[in-house]
């Protein structure tokens, strides 16, 4: 965030039309938006001033995004990052979802939509202290050495300590530890989580699924928690508790 409380995104796309539109129409939504044609302008202005969230061109000129998008991951591993690509191949959807990316549209895309969508990444990357203790007026679920905080949306260990969860992460598990001990199929989770509903594909919740279970899951190739079951769907193994208002 810069020094007038304004979130700042940094655009990364070789293509000046879509550059100049994008810093325009955010830069009316109160953002303050950069832009880098590629990856050295990009590391340039990482260096140079604190990012909220990148948005980045999967293909880029001379320039795998997808490879540029997982080494920001590694070097600002709690930056939200969102795709954007011309190209219609489910492939590079899932990869980008499962390598790197929080978010994902397809060019040419809607603006409103568009901007609805980075601030809901801006606000599920806002954090508090993580060791501030659950509020007790919150609704909340519990499993394993687990508390979900479904008021302010956040997933802490026994510690208090929170993990972070993209939106798509916590609406899947919101969906699924809402409903213990049942099967789901890709459909029924599509429709019932809250943060799935746009261009979902079934590969997409099998992605999240492995992302949650990395987060949540002592062993992820055997899970205590998300049970896949073969020809069905997934299961969230119980017992889960609620908080009593």
């Amino acid at each position: 965030m810069n020094e007038l409380g304004k979130k700042t995104l940094l655009i990364v796309d070789d293509e000046p039309d879509i550059r100049h539109l994008l810093c325009d129409a955010l830069a009316q939504k109160g953002y303050q938006a950069l832009d880098a044609q590629n990856g050295e302008y990009m590391w340039r202005c990482l260096e140079k001033q604190p990012v909220d969230l990148v948005l980045m061109d999967l293909y880029l000129q001379e320039e795998d995004g997808l490879q540029l998008a997982r080494e920001v991951r590694e070097r600002f591993h709690d930056m939200p990052i969102m795709m954007l690509t011309g190209k219609g191949d489910e492939t590079d959807r899932i990869l980008g979802l499962e390598l790197a990316a929080d978010d994902y549209m397809m060019k040419p895309f809607n603006l409103r939509e568009l901007t609805a969508r980075i601030h809901a990444l801006l606000r599920r990357s806002a954090r508090q202290a993580p060791t501030q203790p659950i509020n007790t007026d919150h609704d909340c679920l519990y499993f394993g050495k687990w508390t979900l905080d479904l008021t302010s949306r956040q997933l802490r260990d026994q510690q208090g300590e929170e993990v972070i969860l993209t939106l798509g992460e916590f609406s899947l598990l919101e969906t699924l530890a809402t409903r213990p001990d049942r099967v789901l199929t890709r459909e029924q989770i599509i429709d019932l989580s809250r943060g799935l509903e746009t261009e979902v594909f079934d590969r997409t919740v099998d992605v999240l699924i492995l992302r949650l279970r990395r987060k949540l899951e002592a062993n992820p190739k055997a899970p205590e928690f998300i049970k896949t079951q073969r020809g069905l769907g997934y299961l969230f193994n119980g017992p889960v508790a609620k908080s009593v208002s």
